[in-house]
């Protein structure tokens, strides 16, 4: 039996140029999943370029809390932006966290997903959630278990990495998911990967420790690998400090000794569908 890894790339929308990258990390390289941010200015013409040039990748909805504007008018969801309307960033909303208004919070994911649909023509493979806001508390994480249940859809875990490995939250963030996302999961019995590999990051991102994980993969379920890859434009520079590490990214994904030890090991590229 083949071992079936998901290699997602996350940030689809943020930039012309970041898709433009995760688009040839898919036709030249290993990428076989993406996630896209509706609430971006070059969304539309992104996601029909991939439906156009990269009809096999996979598409799913990255849902947004922390980067740009809200789809809804600011109005209707004031416990999710700040005074000029944005969303909050990372830290004023890690603070304000336990004020958000659940209803609020799904009626502007809600919107985000819809745009998908609209866009798109079908339904994301999955959901997950730009910075992980989706498990910064147990309303976010119901809220997006609730959506993916509405639209029937996988989800990302963030909590399934391998042993002895805690990235991507902190570890009193990590102890807040010990406690709600359990009976969470039981509760909504959603798909979801066996194992997440969130360690192809920054300084992690070299073809030495991506050539660790394809060789340490499990033989049995259905993993996935999160990545960054992308071509750094001016939107970029004035945005963020993961600009250039993305055509890092972008070079290690489409490597041939990378693409060599996929097929060596048979590892089937696949999907959200697949788990």
């Amino acid at each position: 039996m083949s071992i079936r890894l998901i290699v997602n790339a996350d940030d689809y929308g943020c930039s012309s140029e970041v898709s433009r990258g995760i688009r040839e990390a898919h036709s030249k390289g290993i990428v076989s999943s993406t996630t896209c941010m509706m609430n971006f200015v070059t969304i539309d013409d992104d996601i029909a370029l991939a439906l156009k040039e990269t009809p096999d990748l996979g598409l799913g909805v990255h849902l947004v809390l922390t980067a740009g504007n809200p789809l809804l008018p600011p109005g209707q969801i004031p416990t999710l932006t700040a005074a000029d309307g944005a969303f909050l960033t990372y830290e004023p909303l890690l603070q304000a966290c336990a004020q958000i208004d659940a209803a609020q919070l799904k009626s502007e994911w809600r919107a985000q997903i819809e745009k998908f649909i609209h866009l798109a023509g079908r339904k994301p493979t999955h959901l997950d959630s730009h910075h992980h806001v989706a498990f910064w508390s147990e309303t976010l994480f119901r809220t997006m278990l609730e959506l993916a249940t509405e639209y029937g859809c996988a989800i990302r875990q963030i909590a399934a990495q391998p042993p002895g490995v805690r990235a991507g939250l902190s570890g009193a963030a990590f102890d807040e998911v010990d406690n709600f996302m359990p009976c969470l999961l039981a509760e909504f019995s959603l798909p979801v990967p066996d194992l997440f590999y969130v360690t192809f990051y920054d300084e992690m991102a070299t073809k030495e420790n991506l050539l660790n994980i394809i060789h340490a993969l499990p033989p049995d379920g259905v993993h996935e690998l999160m990545c960054h890859p992308g071509y750094a434009d001016a939107y970029l520079f004035g945005s963020t400090v993961y600009a250039r590490q993305r055509e890092k990214e972008l070079a290690i994904l489409t490597n041939g000794e990378i693409t060599q030890a996929i097929i060596d090991r048979n590892i089937q590229l696949v999907t959200f569908t697949a788990v």
